[in-house]
């Protein structure tokens, strides 16, 4: 279950986005539109953006200050990396989805990863097959169900991101991602696709 912070914190990220992507001021009724949660959290979020002095709201229209154009680069150059990876193997609207999900949750380092996974891609193999205590990078996550795709992310298991089996226990896989121990059942392992030297 996703913590009402961490809505938050996407949603007002998802306003700077589409207000970067559309580079012009957009209603408030178009915000909604595009972003799925409650009327709450999207008022709370354009308070606190506006609060922050990274967006503009005046007569039902937000648009951007010159703070808010900085931050919402840096989101939409995010995204685009993320998207660009995914087209090499998701048609387009899925690799956009999947972006659009990865976006709020990877770092700069896991960004800088991602760029230079492309060479390692076609070499990857499904976690299920991967060795116990052997360290490898996330190289990709093939899942149709964005709502199992989402919750292996929210858990910090995406593309570029290290991770580690430390055991296997029936039909689980223990992984070590980020210093967090996860279960996997093999199903959802046998999703995540993994590059390691061997």
């Amino acid at each position: 279950m996703i913590k009402e912070s961490d809505i938050l914190k996407i949603v007002k990220e998802d306003i700077l986005r589409i207000l970067g992507e559309e580079k012009t001021r957009i209603s408030l009724e178009s915000i909604r539109s595009e972003i799925n949660v409650s009327d709450i959290f999207i008022s709370e979020a354009v308070k606190e953006l506006e609060k922050k002095n990274l967006i503009r709201f005046n007569n039902n229209f937000i648009s951007l200050t010159k703070e808010g154009e900085e931050n919402a680069k840096d989101i939409v150059k995010k995204h685009l990396v993320i998207e660009n990876y995914f087209k090499e193997t998701k048609n387009e609207r899925d690799a956009h989805k999947a972006a659009h999900i990865l976006e709020h949750y990877v770092s700069k380092e896991v960004i800088d990863n991602i760029k230079k996974l492309s060479t390692f891609k076609h070499k990857s193999i499904p976690l299920t097959e991967f060795k116990i205590d052997k360290e490898g990078m996330i190289t990709d996550i093939i899942f149709s169900d964005y709502g199992i795709f989402e919750r292996i992310v929210s858990m910090g298991i995406f593309p570029g991101e290290k991770i580690k089996i430390t055991n296997r226990i029936s039909n689980n896989i223990i992984v070590n991602v980020e210093n967090k121990k996860i279960a996997l059942n093999r199903d959802m392992a046998r999703g995540i696709k993994v590059y390691g030297e061997n």
